[in-house]
């Protein structure tokens, strides 16, 4: 759970992501319809927390360059 901080500081710079916490759970919801993805993991999962951080700062669903976060 120590992680969940980090990941509301990433979610909360990038408009297209909707992130949810309920009942031990944290949900992510990337992009735009149709492509939206859901990400769901465990919330005292530090390491998955870590790497969903990674992903949505340098991996798959990095912000596109080009594309100011507001």
């Amino acid at each position: 759970m120590k992680q969940l901080g980090n990941l509301a500081i990433v979610c909360a710079q990038r408009p297209e992501i909707l992130l949810q916490i309920h009942s031990g759970e944290v949900s992510v919801l990337v992009g735009e319809d149709p492509q939206r993805k859901t990400l769901n993991i465990c919330w005292e999962d530090d390491a998955a927390v870590t790497q969903l951080i990674h992903e949505l700062n340098f991996g798959k669903y990095a912000a596109k360059k080009g594309v100011e976060a507001s």
